[in-house]
């Protein structure tokens, strides 16, 4: 109970860092209700103004997507699009409280997949821009539901595996230290110190070279890294992952060549998709393999006209981070992200470049800033990962080496 209150306390006062007198959106599993009662009364105890809780369930999730006529999947509920949307327009913080089963939706025909992935993106794209934005804070924590630490430990009896998995997410969140806030502030400090430095060598190009990967990113004019807290736009810090041990920002949309091999399964909407390999031209996908998860890559690939198939991000994150640390797959990218460099296929963060967020549809594409209605990382990093940074010189830094920072800053 004592880490619980402490994991409660991360979340609200680094991670949305609630301020008196704000509103809080919770969303969360209802397997996790002990969790959010202890989050709701710190809530409150912060100053909250009002907690609203909104709860999910895998099985019934599940029952909707098999079940439901076509008509309704294709439907986004206008109540809840206003709901959502109003609140963060009336300034509330919004925490996600997450632990999705990665088997969930895995024998759901894709079509059906398609077809709540786009609704419900054009019903919420202003509730994402919001996020995207910093225009909200917003937090995404982790919780080990039962489904899911039986997906990573699959030899214990379920009690212990969600014990388990428990002590890893305490591990890796700093709970277990004696000052939890206090060693994420240090923690921010070091990817600060990162994401300033390469701020200062503007790269024009990165190179990414590893066993199946050999692929080289342009970077877009007065881009911009990220990376672990960040300023909303009423100017409070906040941390939009727990955990975080990345440092990122954006690719030129038509500037990616080459090709890539993921390190770790991507869970995409209740389906795995395992040791893929793409190919860019031009900064679209033009061939890809897949060992597992086929029709799923093919459903996130054209999930819309264009923006599905280009890259949105680009992460840089340590082999030794304590994510890898763990030594485990914990197929949730929430955690897996922060094992291993990765890149997300879709929309782009519009602060990661100058005035991106003052930019209209036209000025996007022109500066290269990719535009979709999804955005989905998958991990390319690995123990032998090289990066090197190309300069508007051409010339060529060592950034990683082996999978570890070579730069010291």
């Amino acid at each position: 109970m004592k880490l619980l209150k402490k994991y409660a306390q991360l979340a609200l006062r680094t991670g949305v860092n609630l301020q008196k007198d704000q509103g809080l959106l919770v969303q969360a599993p209802i397997e996790a209700i002990e969790f959010v009662r202890i989050v709701v009364k710190e809530a409150y105890e912060v100053g909250a103004k009002n907690v609203h809780v909104e709860w999910k369930d895998d099985a019934l999730t599940y029952l909707k997507m098999k079940h439901a006529p076509m008509e309704v999947l294709e439907t986004f509920p206008k109540w809840r699009k206003d709901a959502m949307i109003g609140m963060v327009k009336e300034g509330y913080a919004v925490l996600n409280i997450y632990g999705e089963n990665p088997d969930l939706l895995k024998d759901i025909e894709g079509s059906r997949m398609a077809a709540v992935t786009k609704a419900s993106s054009k019903a919420l794209k202003e509730y994402r821009d919001y996020m995207m934005n910093d225009k909200a804070r917003w937090s995404i924590v982790g919780y080990p539901t039962t489904e899911w630490a039986e997906k990573i430990f699959p030899e214990l009896p379920a009690n212990e595996a969600k014990d388990k998995l428990w002590k890893e997410i305490f591990r890796i969140a700093r709970v277990d230290q004696e000052d939890p806030i206090e060693a994420w502030n240090k923690h921010n400090q070091l990817l600060k110190d990162a994401r300033e430095y390469l701020n200062h060598k503007n790269y024009q190009k990165l190179h990414f070279q590893a066993e199946g990967t050999d692929l080289t990113i342009k970077l877009p004019q007065n881009h911009i890294w990220h990376g672990g807290a960040a300023k909303a736009a009423d100017n409070v810090i906040f941390n939009p992952n727990i955990p975080t041990e990345e440092v990122f920002s954006m690719p030129h949309k038509y500037g990616v060549n080459g090709t890539v091999t993921s390190t770790k399964p991507l869970s995409f909407q209740g389906q795995l998709i395992e040791n893929f390999t793409l190919t860019f031209k031009d900064g679209k996908v033009i061939d890809y393999t897949c060992e597992n998860g086929e029709q799923a890559l093919k459903q996130l690939l054209e999930a819309d006209n264009d923006g599905a198939s280009r890259l949105g991000e680009v992460a840089l994150v340590p082999h030794e981070s304590p994510v890898s640390q763990a030594g485990i797959i914990f197929y949730n990218t929430l955690f897996d992200e922060n094992a291993s460099c990765h890149i997300a296929l879709g929309k782009a963060y519009p602060t990661n470049i100058k005035g991106g967020s003052d930019m209209n549809d036209k000025e996007m594409d022109q500066h290269g800033v990719n535009d979709s209605i999804v955005h989905e990382d998958f991990m390319i990093g690995s123990a032998d990962m090289d990066i090197d940074g190309i300069t508007v010189d051409g010339e060529r830094e060592a950034i990683f080496r082996n999978g570890a920072w070579a730069i010291t800053f």
